[in-house]
């Protein structure tokens, strides 16, 4: 096993091998810092520039603010880049982030960089990281190698605290990740999504907090709001939270997780055939974004734009039963 100090070196020199200059895609959260703090080290700050790309509306506030204030404090030029239709038109057939991120992410930063190579934060947590392929449709992974836990210690030794954006302890997004269900209109579903996570946010600016979202649920025509926050806030700040979020005009009715949950999810039918896929969904996709315990009553859908999921309805749980 390597020491971390010998694994920055090994993946600093083989940065230095491949390559005089650099784009990072760089989200701001600790994969993509740790790489930018290794390239920069490996080809200096003249050569390496960091790459956003902004999902417009569906990007926090914060992630914004985190992203500037590192680029300054490592000087290095920083390119932040719009994909913000690309991104609605993936929700038009369900929501998936996987899509997203393989097909808009991706297709941007290459547009985007000019034919320089890219690098990402791809490490041993991701499907793409496990491969161990360094380079793979212009796309470069130097940390391919790194645990989830090595990656922290990296950050440790240069002295890096990741700033946070506060919706989730472990892995962070953007704000359409939390409208599960079809878009088929961008001011009602788009504005809703966006509108209400950022209202939690600002009104949990000082609350320490392991989850803190608002999922958009409902059929196409209703958008039902789920508050989600882990550990459970007092009464007196729910009552303000959920009186601020009924103030959205394409909110239709707003719902505290206080408890366990059932929710009626409508599957494509490729979706709804595979067991493995539907335990995925809950457990991978829905769970850990939960406040509470989460059960599914699935039903196969026939609207054949639905490429994968939309939860529809949903019922608390009573405890005393």
């Amino acid at each position: 096993m390597l020491d971390i100090k010998t694994r920055i070196d090994k993946t600093r020199k083989e940065i230095k091998q491949l390559c005089s200059e650099l784009y990072v895609a760089f989200s701001g959260g600790q994969d993509s810092t740790l790489v930018a703090l290794i390239a920069k080290e490996a080809l200096g700050n003249k050569n390496v520039k960091l790459l956003n790309i902004t999902y417009g509306k569906y990007t926090y506030e914060k992630s914004l603010v985190i992203i500037k204030n590192f680029s300054k404090k490592l000087n290095l030029e920083l390119l932040i880049k719009p994909a913000v239709e690309p991104s609605e038109n993936i929700w038009k057939s369900g929501p998936s982030c996987n899509r997203c991120t393989k097909i808009v992410k991706l297709n941007s930063v290459k547009h985007y960089s000019n034919g320089t190579l890219i690098a990402s934060g791809a490490n041993l947590s991701d499907s793409w990281g496990k491969t161990g392929i360094a380079i793979n449709n212009g796309i470069y992974s130097p940390i391919r190698y790194w645990t989830k836990s090595q990656i922290s210690e990296a950050l440790e030794y240069y002295g890096i605290k990741i700033e946070r954006i506060g919706e989730n302890s472990v892995r962070e997004g953007c704000k359409l990740k939390h409208l599960m269900k079809i878009m088929t209109n961008s001011e009602y579903h788009g504005d809703a999504v966006s509108i209400s996570n950022e209202i939690l946010l600002n009104n949990l600016k000082t609350y320490k907090k392991e989850i803190a979202n608002v999922k958009i649920i409902g059929p196409l025509s209703k958008n039902i709001a789920l508050i989600n926050v882990r550990p459970l806030p007092d009464f007196e700040l729910r009552k303000k939270i959920i009186g601020d979020i009924k103030e959205v005009k394409s909110i239709d009715e707003v719902y505290w997780v206080d408890g366990p949950i059932t929710l009626n999810v409508s599957a494509n039918p490729g979706l709804y055939g595979n067991d493995k896929s539907k335990e995925w969904v809950l457990n991978g996709r829905i769970q850990n974004e939960f406040a509470f315990p989460v059960k599914i009553k699935w039903q196969m859908s026939r609207n054949r734009r639905l490429d994968t999921f939309q939860i529809v309805d949903f019922k608390m749980e009573d405890l005393n039963d």
